[in-house]
């Protein structure tokens, strides 16, 4: 059973998640939030699997709650609500820590399936619309960040995979272009978010960008 946290300040929009949710035998709601304040006292409280975060509330923002609600340590993992229109949040919102992004108007299939995505540690954007959103946002990024430490720590073949990660590369395309097997690609990629301190998937991209080891455009 996935608990989540529902977090909007439109009472129709959590009913109609909460009606969702409720209706489907594998999730169950930990609890309703109208805003960022609330959202993070309850995550603490109640250490729901999974927040499903609006990003744009009064008071406290849902990137500024996610921020706070990751910074707690605790074991919930932040699903975005949001629109293209809200682009100019989406790269905050990935350095805040949340682990993927649904548009509000997702089919009800697809939505349950980014919890359970969420809530099993991976991220729930697609490798290739992950590339996409950055570059959008990679002429705000400043230069890439001096060598880090954690780069140190990775064998070869390791910083071969986080390269591909920050390519947007699927599991599938990485065996086939570095002749693997999918499952050792997918131990080499456990490690690399281990050894570099990523919560997932989305946080090696970003981590990849900042280093400049992926650039816009890169295929």
């Amino acid at each position: 059973m996935t608990t989540v946290l529902i977090v909007d300040d439109q009472q129709l929009q959590r009913f109609a998640f909460r009606m969702l949710l409720e209706s489907n035998p594998g999730t169950e709601v930990a609890g309703e939030a109208a805003n960022g304040a609330d959202a993070v006292r309850q995550a603490s409280e109640s250490r729901p699997d999974v927040v499903l975060m609006d990003v744009r509330m009064p008071g406290m923002d849902g990137i500024e709650a996610t921020r706070r609600i990751v910074a707690a340590g605790g074991r919930s993992r932040i699903l975005m609500l949001t629109t293209f229109d809200l682009d100019e949040y989406v790269h905050a919102a990935l350095r805040a820590g949340a682990s993927g992004f649904l548009l509000k108007d997702a089919h009800p299939e697809e939505l349950l399936a980014g919890i359970r995505a969420v809530a099993a540690g991976d991220a729930v954007i697609a490798p290739a619309l992950t590339r996409r959103l950055l570059d959008e946002f990679a002429q705000h990024l400043t230069a890439p960040q001096k060598e880090d430490g954690r780069l140190g720590t990775l064998t070869e073949r390791e910083r071969e995979i986080l390269v591909a990660i920050g390519r947007g590369w699927t599991n599938g395309e990485i065996a086939e272009r570095l002749v693997l097997s999918e499952s050792t690609v997918k131990t080499h990629v456990g490690r690399v978010l281990a050894k570099i301190g990523a919560r997932d998937r989305i946080q090696a991209v970003i981590f990849a960008y900042d280093m400049g080891l992926a650039r816009p455009g890169t295929p």
